[in-house]
């Protein structure tokens, strides 16, 4: 297929999300390698340029760490979650918002975009308790205000969010980047919330490339979540895509940041490209061929 063609067959795509919302959760290897980086960057630069409102939330765990290491901080995590002390909060905070975020935002100008780079303590968008005292300042979302973020994407701006929560007396948490993500697609109602991963999207029988599911449902991933099929770090982003669907959000994608133009090729295609996520009514043949 030639350019043209190619363009002619994503037109009705382009115009599907043209004025609407897509969050993007961005992090893992597809925002540490610089080459990856900056493809991804191009190509949600173009989401904007086409006029859709990308909203960019990301993490920022190797900074994190790199941060705490730089400071003499141990890093502990108690089932899965970063012990978070004051002084870790504050550290977390500068690798999220001053390192991190800024860097995301220095890049986008780079590539001829332009961002605006905010944490989830400005305009109290993200607003938190307390999870566990055994976890310390680690976040348990309670509201997102999206008032901030709405007014920044509909300019040519991109919002790019650092995932910082703050509580009702003003002191800051660390909140899950996954969390955060899902609830501020929830609350925007977005059309697409698109979660970027370091592998291809769910399988039945992972790392079988034959059992890769391009499609399913919160139904069949609680399914194989208690048959042992899925397991370790992807239970919490499919728990958070959960949440948001049982919240507003109607489709979510799990997809493999680190492959080039993984995006477009998502969103403006008929195949698509990760594993797409709906609330039900799913054609579940293929599901039954790959899981029988």
């Amino acid at each position: 297929m030639n350019v043209p063609e190619t363009l002619t067959a994503a037109l009705p795509f382009m115009l599907k999300y043209q004025g609407q919302t897509v969050v993007i959760k961005y992090g893992g290897n597809a925002m540490t390698d610089a080459a990856i980086k900056k493809s991804v960057l191009s190509d949600i630069l173009l989401l904007k340029t086409l006029g859709i409102n990308v909203v960019l939330v990301h993490g920022g765990g190797p900074a994190i760490n790199e941060l705490l290491v730089k400071y003499g901080k141990e890093s502990k995590f108690i089932n899965g979650l970063r012990y978070t002390d004051e002084e870790t909060a504050e550290l977390a905070l500068t690798a999220l918002s001053g390192m991190v975020n800024k860097s995301l935002v220095r890049d986008i100008q780079r590539l001829g975009g332009e961002a605006i780079g905010i944490s989830g303590i400005d305009g109290r968008m993200i607003e938190v308790e307390q999870l566990s005292e055994d976890l310390g300042y680690v976040g348990k979302i309670t509201k997102i205000n999206t008032e901030i973020i709405e007014r920044i994407a509909k300019t040519s701006a991109i919002p790019v969010i650092a995932t910082a929560g703050v509580d009702a007396a003003g002191e800051i948490y660390n909140v899950n980047a996954d969390t955060a993500a899902s609830r501020i697609a929830g609350e925007l109602q977005a059309e697409r919330f698109i979660l970027l991963s370091d592998v291809r999207g769910l399988y039945s029988n992972f790392p079988d490339e034959a059992s890769f599911l391009p499609e399913t449902t919160l139904a069949e991933i609680d399914h194989l979540i208690a048959a042992g099929k899925i397991s370790g770090g992807m239970i919490p982003k499919l728990e958070a895509i959960k949440y948001a669907m049982q919240n507003g959000l109607n489709e979510a994608v799990l997809l493999d940041g680190c492959m080039k133009n993984s995006l477009i090729f998502e969103l403006f295609t008929s195949e698509g490209f990760g594993t797409l996520i709906k609330k039900d009514n799913l054609d579940l043949t293929k599901y039954n061929q790959l899981t029988s």
